[in-house]
């Protein structure tokens, strides 16, 4: 579910009273910290009572499984960098926050020490796909490629919308030009050869671009790695973001999601493409602002 209007809002109070007091009080920054819980809870409701019950959700459970992100974590409100806080022995506890005299921050320069070759990767990934204007003409194919000639080797536990002939008659009569490398590392043996692109782990600067969904989604990786030097709103903001494109990423795909309430975009029609493009421009260009405000908070610390 999207971020909702009040949550919104309370991000944009939470920027102006830091941005106007960068010593907060525990009665300031406690309420922030509060509101920030609650989104945070709200949207990871259905993944927690699920993981109570254990039970899977082939669609959702990827944010948390193949992310490695615990609600636990993206609860965490922090304040980012120059921010100091009064009375707050929970951010003491945690890791790259130091503590002077009841006052608390988050520090920089260990978090640097620690991780700052993962940062300049970070910022370059992110710096040259903004640079380079969104492509379109993918389909969502790569999760077609996925599951071609893949028999019972399949990637996901659903059933196919077309069954195997007909999701492989649709691969084989579509180019596929895949250009992220995690998607295209899960492509069969059979499908690697039709993709137009090779990408590499030392290619993806090179090939990342902003219509990608699987691009948008990685925003949220970023996010992750990058706390807590960066506001925590920036981080749950991209979350929220990749929850829908992961299930228009699946609507597109050749599995049958019925079972989860939504719809099959069909991309192997002249409509479901239509579709599926409109939805990846409205996703590059939210994109595009969270990737310029990743970037910009990643210039603040100096990387």
């Amino acid at each position: 579910m999207p971020l909702n209007a009040a949550f919104r809002a309370r991000v944009t109070m939470d920027a102006m009273t830091i941005l106007g007091s960068p010593t907060l009080a525990r009665a300031e920054w406690q309420p922030l910290a509060d509101a920030h819980a609650q989104a945070a809870d709200a949207l990871t409701a259905g993944h927690r009572e699920r993981r109570a019950r254990g039970e899977s959700h082939a669609i959702e459970d990827f944010l948390f499984e193949y992310y490695a992100t615990r609600p636990a974590h993206l609860r965490r409100w922090h304040p980012g960098p120059g921010v100091v806080l009064e009375d707050a022995p929970e951010h003491a506890g945690w890791r790259f926050y130091r503590t002077d005299a009841g006052r608390t921050q988050v520090h920089v320069p260990a978090f640097m020490e620690a991780r700052g070759t993962a940062v300049d990767h970070i910022g370059r990934l992110l710096r040259a796909t903004a640079d380079r204007p969104a492509r379109l003409g993918c389909f969502g194919l790569h999760e077609w490629a996925m599951a071609y000639r893949a028999g019972d080797d399949i990637r996901h536990p659903l059933p196919l919308r077309l069954g195997q002939a007909g999701t492989d008659a649709v691969v084989e009569s579509h180019p596929i030009a895949c250009s992220h490398f995690d998607a295209f590392r899960f492509f069969t043996p059979d499908a690697v050869p039709l993709n137009r692109l090779q990408p590499t782990r030392e290619t993806q600067v090179a090939l990342e671009q902003p219509g990608c969904l699987h691009a948008t989604m990685d925003l949220y990786k970023w996010a992750a790695k990058l706390a807590p030097v960066i506001p925590s709103s920036l981080q749950l903001e991209a979350f929220a973001l990749a929850l829908e494109v992961r299930r228009v990423d699946m609507q597109a795909s050749p599995y049958d999601v019925s079972a989860y309430g939504l719809e099959a975009i069909a991309v192997e029609t002249a409509e479901g493409k239509r579709e599926y493009a409109t939805r990846q421009r409205d996703f590059a260009a939210r994109g595009a602002a969270l990737r310029a405000r990743l970037i910009e908070a990643i210039d603040t610390i100096g990387a």
